[in-house]
């Protein structure tokens, strides 16, 4: 007890010194005072935790608690302060240790007097130790006072994101997906949340979920470009090709500088030639039905080259049979020089 004691005495000595030359507008480190004002919150923590200690009957005497708790309370701000002044130099790490010990001090006895008490920085402060856990890339850390986070609206947005991301180091794709999709029912229009579920459904070829997620989005803004574009993407992969190209044809009358754009597009129409191909029937009967989807696909094919140039895996495969089978044989020779110049 005495050891400690002497301890959390000095470190509040030390304290008080800075206190009084900040106060008197004497030259001090600030980082320092803060920094010691957690150190005192800290020695005072561990003696209240020696002095809970029973002695040999069994018996709990406190007395020094109260007296502590009643002093230090008057100071607790300052570890808000001292976190919100790291927070300002971008010292993610000393920001977080200045809240989490904030933070702490309910779950400490020895404020338990005091833990009942109306603090309106209780919240924001659980939601600066999620924003400098994510800036640590620490999921521990940005988890650990999320649910207190999540209580103010106006932090929910970035708390979860936050806490997506958190999931995703963990390797908890259940939690991942949860939380964007709690995320997105919020927020609608949330690009955040929305591209990484488009993403993820995407991956797992979930398309049917990640349709109606599309299609959500559009209710909540359906000229959105990037909602367009992702039903686009969805209804190419599941082969709805007019579908596709109708989406994409109104994105382009919007904004003709999208290169995806041109790419879905031309793809959708050359799925549609060479699904023709396929039955040996419509190939004899609707050759000329077959020609016209590969004069379609060709300005939009061209246009992504134009816009891509070094994404030839892309263009060059889906040129070379564009030029082929219109028999453009200049524009054919020299996709098919890049092809064999790709290949060695």
């Amino acid at each position: 007890m005495k050891i400690y004691l002497t301890l959390a005495e000095a470190v509040r000595a030390q304290y008080e010194e800075a206190n009084e030359k900040l106060y008197l507008k004497e030259g001090y480190d600030t980082a320092a005072f803060f920094d010691t004002a957690r150190r005192m919150f800290l020695a005072y923590e561990s003696l209240d935790s020696i002095e809970m200690l029973p002695d040999r009957k069994g018996r709990v005497k406190l007395k020094y608690r109260e007296k502590n708790a009643e002093y230090l309370n008057k100071y607790r701000r300052n570890l808000y302060n001292g976190g919100v002044y790291f927070l300002h130099k971008k010292d993610y790490v000393r920001t977080f240790a200045m809240m989490d010990t904030y933070m702490d001090c309910r779950r400490q006895p020895l404020f338990a007097e005091y833990s009942a008490d109306e603090d309106p920085l209780y919240v924001p402060a659980a939601f600066w130790t999620v924003f400098c856990g994510y800036k640590l890339n620490s999921p521990d850390s940005t988890l650990k006072y999320s649910s207190i986070a999540l209580q103010e609206k106006k932090f929910r947005r970035r708390t979860l994101a936050y806490m997506s991301s958190a999931y995703l180091w963990q390797g908890d794709t259940l939690k991942y997906v949860e939380t964007l999709r709690r995320g997105f029912d919020e927020n609608k229009k949330s690009k955040f949340f929305f591209k990484r579920l488009m993403d993820y459904y995407n991956a797992v070829n979930q398309l049917d979920t990640a349709m109606s997620i599309a299609d959500e989005a559009l209710k909540s803004d359906s000229l959105n470009a990037l909602f367009l574009f992702a039903k686009s993407n969805i209804l190419l992969n599941i082969g709805d090709y007019a579908g596709c190209i109708a989406i994409s044809d109104t994105l382009l009358a919007r904004n003709d500088t999208l290169p995806d754009v041109y790419l879905n597009a031309g793809v959708s129409y050359l799925n549609l030639a060479l699904a023709l191909e396929k039955d040996v029937k419509s190939k004899r009967t609707d050759r000329k039905k077959i020609l016209g989807y590969y004069r379609k696909a060709l300005p939009y094919m061209e246009k992504y080259r134009e816009c891509e140039p070094d994404d030839k895996e892309r263009w060059a495969p889906s040129l070379y049979n564009i030029y082929l089978k219109l028999n453009m044989g200049r524009k054919f020779e020299e996709i098919s020089d890049i092809l064999r110049k790709m290949r060695e």
